[in-house]
């Protein structure tokens, strides 16, 4: 896991990337996530791929958005709720986030919008 934790972000970015482009997503849309995720704007974004942040450094400096706990399901053989590592964990989200873009889910699905449904029943 150090391995992974010390990666640096901006190896596996253009991955995400070539990942969501290929199945007809955008970059745009890629970013849109990550920024939902972090917190971080396409400035901040871009300064810690300039920068070749690691995920361990790129996570801490990360406010994670409060509704990241709705993220669940498998990635890489694992269920991403079931993660103890609180860093592999976020790394993992990221990465469930990133394959919802890539198989076509809708946006306010993957940014865990209320539906509108949901909305007037509260």
């Amino acid at each position: 896991m150090e391995r992974i934790f010390r990666m640096p972000f901006a190896k596996v970015y253009p991955l995400y990337i070539e990942k969501v482009e290929k199945k007809g997503r955008t970059k745009a849309e890629l970013d849109a996530v990550i920024e939902w995720l972090t917190g971080f704007g396409d400035g901040e974004l871009q300064r810690h791929l300039d920068e070749s942040t690691s995920f361990e450094d790129f996570f801490a400096a990360a406010d994670l958005n409060p509704n990241a706990d709705l993220i669940t399901g498998v990635v890489c053989g694992v269920r991403v709720e079931n993660i103890e590592d609180p860093l592999m964990q976020k790394i993992r989200y990221l990465d469930k986030l990133v394959d919802e873009l890539a198989k076509g889910k809708a946006m306010e699905k993957i940014l865990r919008e209320p539906s509108a449904a949901a909305a007037a029943k509260r």
